[in-house]
């Protein structure tokens, strides 16, 4: 049986941002060199965003 833990959240939210036409086509395109997607990219380093400053309002 898996743990719960270990399941992956459910991604059930969408977050609209707005960027420069060329900075866009530029990340989208370093993502497939680099054999990820945009999405997967933003998602991590929304993650590590939180944890970064998580990290500091403990100390």
């Amino acid at each position: 049986m898996p743990d719960k833990n270990n399941k992956k959240k459910k991604k059930n939210s969408q977050m609209i941002i707005r960027i420069n036409d060329q900075e866009r086509a530029e990340f989208i395109s370093l993502c497939e060199d680099l054999d990820t997607s945009a999405a997967r990219e933003v998602r991590r380093f929304i993650r590590e965003f939180i944890a970064k400053h998580n990290e500091k309002n403990t100390l």
